[in-house]
């Protein structure tokens, strides 16, 4: 498919880092279809939009990008997922490796990797750069495939790892229903149940346990 015809979403809650990303892909020839200020945002975007490629960043709010990147693989298996972040700790890899993401792009490495990864998904490769692809195999040999299922049955799901994010960036049970679709009530028995889950006492509590667990930002 010619490059003019690729279509390519992007996501990140800084306007100056997301007219820098749309100035790069448009320079090499692609199509910026569509930008989001965040996960929520763009997963609906990509819905509409079906594009070809999504570049995600991971911290954003209202829903991370390592969960809107397993949501929109979900809703459009043809849409390839680039993770394009600052993060480079083994955790936060092993969890974009296992969310499906086709390729993973350090933000200090953008100009030189970006367009080179946009291309190399849209082949049908992986691309991680040297440094994470060092901290992927690393944690392969440390713990077996990232991808293989962990029995640990204390680990958040993925809407669990959602409603987490919602309450520790400051949402009332009413707000985080809202946003998620569901009734105050059932926002209510999860945030017990996610909290004895974890041994916290506290949204205080929470909001270190997001942190430490990158699913917000300090």
């Amino acid at each position: 498919m010619p490059k003019a015809k690729i279509r390519i979403l992007v996501a990140d809650d800084h306007d100056i880092v997301r007219s820098g990303v749309r100035h790069l892909i448009e320079s090499g020839g692609y199509v910026c279809c569509g930008e989001a200020e965040g996960g929520r945002e763009a997963v609906r975007m990509a819905e509409e939009l079906q594009p070809d490629v999504a570049v995600l960043d991971v911290t954003m709010p209202e829903l991370n990008g390592i969960e809107a990147a397993r949501q929109i693989l979900k809703l459009c298996p043809k849409t390839k997922v680039l993770v394009f972040t600052v993060h480079d700790a083994e955790q936060v890899v092993v969890e974009i490796f296992r969310s499906g993401a086709h390729g993973y792009v350090l933000k200090s490495d953008a100009g030189r990797q970006l367009l080179k990864a946009i291309e190399c998904v849209l082949g049908g490769k992986h691309y991680f750069s040297s440094q994470i692809s060092e901290v992927i195999f690393g944690s392969m040999k440390n713990e077996g495939l990232p991808h293989a299922a962990k029995k640990d049955d204390d680990k958040p799901t993925s809407r669990e790892r959602e409603l987490i994010q919602l309450l520790a960036e400051g949402l009332s049970n009413k707000e985080a229903a809202d946003k998620l679709g569901i009734s105050v009530k059932t926002v209510e028995t999860h945030r017990a149940a996610v909290m004895r889950k974890l041994g916290l006492h506290s949204i205080g509590e929470l909001v270190r346990y997001a942190i430490r667990n990158h699913i917000i930002q300090a």
